[in-house]
């Protein structure tokens, strides 16, 4: 005969829950940092194009 054991409910599973009341006191808009990557973006592709003519100049 199988063994008969008893499974207990897991009340977390590893999730985490965090408190709704607690905030950052540092918080920045979407749209901010979407055009804050957009700008890294344009200044890396610029200095791939002309960064060795920066270096020789």
């Amino acid at each position: 005969m199988a063994k008969e054991t008893t499974r207990m409910p897991q009340s977390s599973a590893g999730l985490m829950s965090f408190n709704e009341d607690m905030h950052s006191k540092i918080s920045f808009q979407p749209s901010y940092v979407i055009v804050f990557c957009i700008i890294v973006i344009l200044i890396i592709a610029a200095l791939h194009v002309f960064g060795a003519q920066l270096l020789t100049a």
